[in-house]
């Protein structure tokens, strides 16, 4: 008999899930991990970032409270004081993710390292585990590119950048995706030079360039540089406070007091043993099927960020975790035929100010995916009231849709877009038209309303056709 009924290697977001589902039913269930509890997320990236983003947007607040008639003095950050901050926000959520928390649910947690010995057993802590199921959570790191020099100056990652004694001076961010920009935007707001070198033709290329435009602009109105189209030939040591110098194809020479790598992340495959398992694997992550099952060992699933799914590929998100354990607990404990994971519904949100979210496809991955004929529906916050009463007026509410009014994709451009992103979410899930949110009642005034109006305007039109004109027309004559 196996000594578990459910082995899991990892206790980031995905791994905490099934293991807390898992013996909620009654099962036997080993959690492994290596280091903190809680995984990336809560110690080295959202729940960090977001905690030095609130400290950073205190200080952007009282900066441009000018606005609106408030004159304030310049803000004074203390360093120290904003460390504590986002240390006491890890701190606090940290016993909902401790070993003593899982213990207490009947939970096994080892406090070691794993490796696969066989199709169904784990070597960690100098104990020998034998399972039915084992998932592999282990999550991603950052990815360190090989460049020139590398080697030779001192680089951060999402998993030092936190533990910064000193505000750097001038900070050089290689990458301009999700983490690079919120960064970007969190240090300038917080007193420090920052650059931001990029090597696609813009910053935020996953994104609706429309939008991206958006949150670049609002960037370099805060202050960061952009070297976009930028190739980085070499890093050198600097000299003095610029510790690092930044070499771009063209000759040009950028010194910064420090240097951060947000070029992306990795798989935490090396380590596990996958070979003595018989579990396939890729740059990617694991391969699994749909429903995230491994394709050359049927005893192995694979969740978040190290799963590699066949034809959808891995995504890098928490809430992806999430959903995750919930294809876990319908494919694996209840064997549920036909469960799969689907991102159509799927969020994103980069956290700058202003945000950026998208949930589904943009209009550039509609057409892509062979939407060739579209509705493109635009609502701008300079035509939203709560907007222009908060005197924030910048930004953008475009909904991708089908003729028919089915919508296909959603992206917002607005403070705490984020926070809108969930409607449209179920509206792509489950598959309703834009009548639905046009015929919605929000609260007024409101930045949601944004949607509406745009859903609205898709219908105008019909509305105000000659066909429809000739109707009321006739109907004004009845008593």
């Amino acid at each position: 008999m196996p000594d578990f009924d459910v082995a899991v290697i990892g206790a980031g977001a995905a791994g905490l899930s099934v293991a807390a589902i898992g013996s909620g039913l009654g099962l036997r269930v080993a959690l492994i991990e290596r280091g903190r509890m809680g995984g990336d997320c809560l110690n080295y990236g959202c729940v960090p970032s977001k905690a030095l983003l609130a400290a950073a947007h205190a200080a952007a607040e009282a900066r441009r409270a000018g606005r609106l008639g408030i004159r304030l003095p310049e803000p004074e950050v203390d360093w120290a004081a904003v460390r504590a901050h986002v240390r006491g926000a890890i701190d606090r959520i940290a016993p909902n993710d401790s070993a003593a928390r899982y213990r207490g649910m009947g939970v096994e947690v080892v406090e070691a390292t794993a490796r696969f010995t066989a199709p169904d057993e784990i070597e960690a802590g100098g104990r020998r585990l034998t399972f039915r199921r084992a998932v592999i959570a282990a999550g991603s790191a950052a990815v360190v590119p090989e460049i020139p020099g590398l080697g030779a100056v001192p680089f951060l990652t999402n998993e030092t950048l936190f533990d910064l004694e000193e505000r750097p001076a001038h900070l050089l961010i290689l990458g301009g995706g999700p983490i690079g920009l919120e960064m970007a935007q969190a240090h300038a707001w917080l007193g420090c030079r920052v650059t931001v070198i990029e090597a696609a033709p813009r910053v935020a290329v996953r994104e609706d360039e429309e939008l991206a435009d958006g949150v670049r602009a609002a960037l370099a109105a805060d202050g960061v540089a952009f070297r976009e189209g930028a190739k980085l030939l070499r890093l050198e040591p600097g000299t003095g406070a610029d510790r690092v110098v930044a070499v771009l194809d063209g000759g040009e020479r950028i010194a910064g007091s420090h240097l951060l790598l947000a070029v992306g992340r990795a798989p935490r495959l090396e380590g596990l043993g996958l070979e003595a398992a018989g579990i396939e694997a890729g740059p990617r992550g694991i391969r699994t099927r749909p429903d995230l099952r491994s394709v050359s060992n049927r005893r192995v699933w694979a969740v978040g960020d190290i799963a590699d799914p066949e034809g959808i590929g891995p995504r890098a998100f928490t809430h992806v975790a999430g959903q995750h354990a919930g294809v876990l607990v319908r494919a694996m404990l209840f064997r549920l035929p036909g469960t799969r994971v689907d991102y159509a519904a799927l969020p994103r949100v980069t956290y700058t100010d202003p945000e950026l979210a998208q949930v589904g496809l943009t209009e550039e991955e509609a057409r892509a995916a062979g939407h060739t004929d579209l509705r493109i529906q635009r609502w701008p916050l300079s035509e939203n009231d709560r907007a222009i009463a908060e005197g924030r007026a910048e930004g953008l509410v475009k909904l991708v849709a089908t003729p028919g009014g089915r919508l296909l994709g959603a992206g917002i451009l607005a403070p705490r877009a984020g926070d809108m992103a969930g409607l449209y979410g179920l509206m792509i899930g489950r598959r309703l038209p834009l009548s639905a949110l046009a015929s919605m009642v929000l609260p007024y005034p409101t930045l949601s309303e944004g949607g509406k109006r745009a859903a609205g305007d898709f219908y105008a039109p019909r509305l105000l056709s000659p066909f429809t004109k000739r109707l009321i027309g006739l109907l004004k004559r009845l008593p």
